[in-house]
């Protein structure tokens, strides 16, 4: 039986997993779903001394206290970002990683940039300006996505919908503009990338995880960014192979 660990996306919080991991558990399988610091029920840690590398620290701490080795790395959206950290600094604890529409990050850039949100010098700029503790704290994506799925509902069920939006929390702000120590080129384990058309991380993530050798398929337009709750199954089957 594998040990995994998932990163979750922007907005989110290890409560997303709650069906995947469940079900992966009644498999055997050993399952850690942690929340970024300033995330979900770690809301109230948000500041803007949250840096994105505090959230490679937290994945990294998770995998040295729980003393976790053989690890198959599951990164989703913005855990993406997050993913090639910690496979440089704790990379003897890992076996593969495992993107779900993930964002692969640039060495030295921001997040924000990377997904093409920002220019290099906007997003430095907005980063000292944090930094100096000005600035807002958080990115309101939790109130974006809400103000989205108003216009444009998500391709799942009204109720799972209303769950996904109802635990939606906000995110720091320094998350999004401070430089990415480690990009995916940093990753040298087995990568393996599944792809939504037609979405936000479509074409910019996919071409780039395909120019760094990765294992890319992609799917869709059935189902779309938010398909871990939307329809967990597909992830499942995408995953279970590679376990």
């Amino acid at each position: 039986m594998a040990t995994l660990v998932f990163l979750h996306g922007g907005g989110m919080g290890g409560w997303v997993w709650d069906e995947i991991a469940t079900t992966l558990r009644g498999e055997g399988h050993k399952v850690f779903t942690p929340t970024f610091t300033g995330f979900g029920e770690r809301s109230h840690l948000i500041s803007r001394d949250v840096t994105h590398d505090v959230h490679v620290t937290d994945i990294v701490n998770v995998l040295t206290f729980e003393d976790l080795r053989d690890v198959v790395l599951v990164a989703f959206s913005y855990g993406g970002s997050v993913a090639p950290g910690v496979v440089a600094r704790a990379g003897d604890r890992v076996r593969r990683v495992v993107y779900f529409d993930g964002i692969v990050p640039l060495t030295g850039k921001a997040v924000g940039e990377a997904i093409g949100y920002m220019k290099t010098e906007d997003a430095a700029g907005l980063d000292a300006l944090l930094a100096s503790g000005e600035g807002p704290i958080g990115t309101g994506v939790d109130e974006m996505q809400r103000n989205g799925a108003k216009e444009k509902p998500m391709k799942m069920s009204a109720e799972k919908q209303e769950w996904l939006l109802a635990h939606l929390s906000d995110m720091p702000l320094r998350g999004m503009v401070s430089p990415v120590t480690h990009g995916g080129e940093a990753i040298d384990k087995p990568v393996d990338y599944l792809g939504i058309l037609g979405d936000v991380m479509d074409p910019a993530q996919h071409d780039r995880a395909r120019a760094l050798g990765w294992n890319v398929q992609t799917a869709g337009p059935d189902i779309d960014h938010a398909f871990i709750v939307g329809a967990p199954n597909r992830a499942l089957d995408f995953l279970r192979p590679l376990l």
